[in-house]
């Protein structure tokens, strides 16, 4: 596959899961501090599903399509940082430990109905190939290859993008989810340190991300746990199929 088709392929496949992910996530944050007594996220409107106040510019639309021009290319990205003010919450440290799960809660349940979803296409249709499209198996309909594939892969990439960002938004490093707990763990000193970090370590991530195929940092993060949990995951939902054991 030429590198543009690749990068196109990865548009139409993974940016649409990829978006939805972000979004959603960034909606459950908001919700969540909301609910905790902070109403900095939606004042800022993030408690929306619309797309816009969720990206940024970078780190959602140019690091992405970054990530995909380089060699051995993936898709990577992250939306707007979330603003929000433990000093408005009721218990500030049980409260943003509850905020980053709320978070990363919500890319799980989204990876499990993924997954769930993918299963109930290939009921649908048992002949129904996930190969690409070269390879698809004669025995599929025309139906099949135009309409159910393009959405069953996109279910089978959304599985794997939200297990990817729930497992990086345990790490409590800025910009992810994690932080959210570390913060609400130190003292406020400490804490305004670290929020200051957030644009410094972004920039690492790009460094990291720029040359990684000679570091291999992110590719073996990504190959090891996201992998594992996404597999298990996938095989679980698969064997609801009647007629299919573990």
């Amino acid at each position: 596959m030429s590198a543009l088709a690749q990068i196109l392929f990865a548009l139409m496949y993974m940016g649409l899961p990829l978006l939805f992910a972000m979004v959603l996530h960034g909606y459950a944050l908001a919700w969540m501090a909301e609910k905790c007594g902070d109403s900095t996220a939606k004042l800022e409107r993030r408690l929306t599903i619309n797309p816009l106040p969720h990206m940024h510019p970078f780190w959602t639309v140019i690091l992405p399509l970054l990530c995909l021009m380089l060699p051995g290319s993936f898709l990577f990205g992250w939306p707007r940082v979330m603003s929000i003010d433990p000093q408005n919450m009721r218990q500030p440290r049980r409260d943003m430990a509850l905020v980053a799960v709320a978070g990363i809660g919500t890319n799980l349940l989204l990876a499990i109905a993924s997954a769930l979803f993918l299963t109930l296409i290939l009921i649908i249709d048992p002949t129904l190939s996930l190969k690409k499209s070269a390879e698809v198996d004669a025995t599929s309909s025309q139906f099949a290859t135009l309409f159910l594939r393009p959405i069953a892969v996109m279910a089978l990439y959304s599985v794997m993008i939200n297990v990817f960002i729930a497992i990086w938004n345990v790490v409590p490093v800025p910009p992810f989810a994690g932080t959210l707990i570390l913060r609400g763990l130190l003292l406020p000193k400490p804490a305004e340190a670290l929020a200051r970090s957030e644009r410094y370590v972004m920039l690492l991530f790009v460094v990291l991300i720029v040359f990684d195929e000679q570091l291999h940092v992110i590719h073996t993060i990504e190959s090891t746990l996201p992998k594992i949990l996404s597999g298990t995951i996938l095989s679980t939902a698969l064997t609801l199929r009647p007629g299919v054991t573990e």
